[in-house]
């Protein structure tokens, strides 16, 4: 992708410039498929939420271990995570439970030489079929890239190498052409706290670059910052993996996303 495909910018008050929809009055039917590799977009299918449990009395506990459970104690299927990888990091390992079944996950990942504990990979296409499933049209695809680690602390520095990094990913991994919606480069670092700076960075941070004026789609990086043993989490706007990595149930802090936005939640009581 050369820099002539690419036009950017950069702000905390932008809105969505597309979304993933499937409305069409002449289309028979829709189709999304959702892939955790991204060679291969019918690999596996997409599912809400965590994955459920089996009986205790009659669990697969894999190589002779105790059958692995989920965050609430729950025991999971042991097919479900068979290609899943362990961390030493328990709270990783809980991370890794609710990913596993929309990502493709690895462990000890390095990306341009940059360490990362976590990283996950996944691809969905969507699709519209005129009465059969050989005409079709409006086909899509959407990348997402996921890249975590455990750091001893973390600045505003740090968060924008990640983000020089994001782009320097993109530039090698966006196959930019007319079926290419989106492609997302998540960084989210787990650090013992939040400093107030780096919170309000990541609250305000946005960065999306259109791609030919957005007719090869755009690209877009995120960011987040976890404290686990704070139960504090920051997240910028449109980095809906954070929510993941907040294993106590709360919302990571985002942009307000302006007056009107805080005015409906009001009415919303």
């Amino acid at each position: 992708m050369s820099d002539d495909d690419r036009e950017g910018f950069s702000t905390p008050h932008a809105g969505r410039e597309a979304t993933r929809d499937h409305d069409g009055d002449t289309s028979e039917g829709d189709e999304t498929v959702v892939s955790a590799d991204p060679a291969d977009a019918d690999s596996r299918s997409a599912s809400d939420g965590v994955g459920a449990g089996v009986d205790p009395d009659t669990a697969d506990s894999g190589s002779g271990g105790e059958p692995r459970t989920d965050e609430h104690g729950q025991i999971l299927d042991g097919d479900a995570y068979e290609d899943v990888p362990t961390w030493d990091d328990e709270y990783l390992n809980r991370v890794g439970d609710r990913l596993m079944f929309n990502y493709d996950l690895e462990r000890d990942y390095r990306a341009r030489g940059e360490p990362f504990d976590m990283y996950g990979s996944m691809r969905i296409r969507s699709q519209k079929e005129f009465f059969h499933p050989s005409l079709d049209y409006a086909n899509h695809r959407s990348d997402e890239h996921l890249f975590a680690r455990r750091v001893t602390s973390v600045t505003v520095r740090d968060l924008e190498r990640l983000v020089e990094l994001g782009h320097a990913l993109a530039d090698e991994r966006v196959d930019a052409d007319e079926e290419h919606f989106g492609t997302d480069f998540s960084f989210v670092l787990v650090a013992p706290e939040i400093p107030e700076d780096v919170r309000e960075f990541v609250v305000d941070f946005r960065e999306r670059q259109l791609l030919k004026l957005g007719y090869y789609g755009h690209y877009e990086i995120t960011l987040g910052v976890v404290a686990p043993d704070r139960e504090a989490a920051v997240a910028s706007r449109e980095a809906d993996v954070v929510a993941a990595f907040a294993l106590w149930d709360d919302v990571p802090e985002r942009h307000d996303g302006g007056l009107v936005s805080r005015l409906l939640r009001r009415l919303r009581g």
